[in-house]
């Protein structure tokens, strides 16, 4: 029997969204409310939902502050919404994704259906070898600065739902609140960690930058991801205007370029020798800059590549030394195989791309804490890690598969 509502949101559309928001995972919001309790009362939760929705009545709660680490440092404001409105502003996105999703441009690559990071850094590795000159750009807090007057004329234009416009104005106007109970109130920005987010920040940037660029200077092409970008240039009197005028634009539309992160690049190798202060930098993980490697030739030059970078190699690193499998003396070396692949595996997956082979030393560091879990495991290797490192290459050697990193390109041995 169906019910009369103001807005007309289908019973099922709310039960995708939430096998969506379900897939995610995710962490309980202001509510505590984690994905075992709502699940107690399913049914009865996911139909409030709809209900509230459809009737107009549906007011989001207080998004839940949390701090978290920068890896180049500092902190970033993560806002986690409870399980409820994660629901709710699925529903909205599974309407808004597939409008918006044709206008926006080939060269916007986060958060896209279809499209990945890897996808922006293979374009800008071959355009890097095309155009002498990058601008590396950093919006600085793009989704604590969004401008929600700006942003609702985006929305308005292109979203025709009622109840989507009004429930996007209840989100982005939602306070923060702290794990100690400060409210926060929120003149501009959308959530870092709100489902719709994304979105919003796109449609937002499709206006200030993409659409600007191509209008402006259709001769310089661009990768961004989020509020990361590159742009390319033929030479350094094009970037430094583009650079300038960007900034421009950028504080028109209530939001500023990073001072310092945004800056002109030369991309110096075999073949560009100008001398220049700045000849490499950092896009999504990966440092582009010359590496002496074998061409397709044979000969050895320097080529402008993209590698992994020194904070992922450390970030990595780090990780791999906080789960301590040291102490994990109990357990079997095959059980830290299962602990530790699916860690080495995504990392492996993602920076293994592009010229792999600087993966190693990297990779080499879970040897090292391997050798360090014997050393404790086993009394007859305490204070003697060559008799440990020996060890570990005869099971290397005997079980070449059971590390996810074990090939003759990663292993020491």
């Amino acid at each position: 029997m169906s019910e009369s509502k103001q807005y007309e949101i289908p019973k099922k559309v709310v039960i995708e969204a939430y096998k969506r928001v379900k897939a995610n995972k995710g962490s309980a919001g202001i509510d505590g409310i984690d994905f075992e309790r709502f699940e107690k009362k399913l049914n009865n939760n996911l139909y409030k939902i709809w209900n509230r929705m459809s009737s107009g009545s549906y007011f989001p709660s207080p998004v839940l502050s949390v701090e978290i680490p920068k890896k180049a440092g500092g902190t970033r404001r993560l806002g986690i919404p409870t399980i409820t409105d994660r629901i709710a502003q699925m529903v909205a996105r599974m309407y808004v994704e597939p409008v918006v999703e044709p206008m926006f441009c080939d060269d916007s690559y986060g958060y896209r259906p279809n499209k990945s990071a890897i996808d922006a850094i293979a374009t800008a590795r071959k355009r890097c070898w095309r155009y002498d000159y990058v601008i590396e750009l950093d919006v600085k807090g793009l989704f604590d600065n969004i401008n929600h007057e700006l942003l609702m004329r985006v929305v308005l234009k292109h979203v025709k739902e009622e109840w989507i416009c009004l429930y996007i104005k209840r989100w982005l106007e939602t306070p923060f609140i702290t794990r100690e109970g400060q409210v926060i109130e929120r003149l501009s920005g959308t959530p870092q960690g709100g489902v719709i987010s994304p979105v919003l920040a796109n449609m937002y940037l499709h206006y200030v930058f993409d659409m600007w660029m191509k209008r402006n200077f259709p001769q310089a092409p661009f990768e961004r991801y989020a509020d990361d970008g590159v742009i390319h240039c033929r030479t350094k009197e094009e970037a430094f205007v583009v650079k300038k005028k960007l900034a421009a634009r950028f504080a028109e539309c209530k939001l500023e370029l990073h001072p310092v992160k945004t800056r002109v690049v030369y991309c110096k190798d075999k073949d560009r020798t100008r001398n220049e202060e700045l000849t490499e930098f950092d896009f999504l993980g990966y440092t582009f800059k010359a590496v002496y490697i074998m061409c397709k030739d044979g000969k050895v030059r320097y080529n402008f590549i993209a590698s992994v970078s020194k904070t992922s190699s450390k970030s990595f690193r780090d990780k791999i030394k906080a789960m301590e499998v040291h102490k994990r003396t109990g357990c079997k070396i095959d059980i830290i195989a299962e602990i530790l692949n699916p860690l080495i595996r995504g990392w492996m997956n993602y920076f293994g791309k592009f010229n792999p082979s600087a993966m190693k030393g990297t990779l080499q560091c879970i040897d090292r804490r391997l050798v360090k879990w014997a050393m404790c495991k086993y009394k007859n290797f305490r204070g003697k890690r060559g008799r440990a490192e020996k060890w570990l290459c005869t099971v290397r050697q005997r079980e070449p598969k059971l590390f996810a990193h074990w090939s003759n390109l990663y292993s020491y041995c």
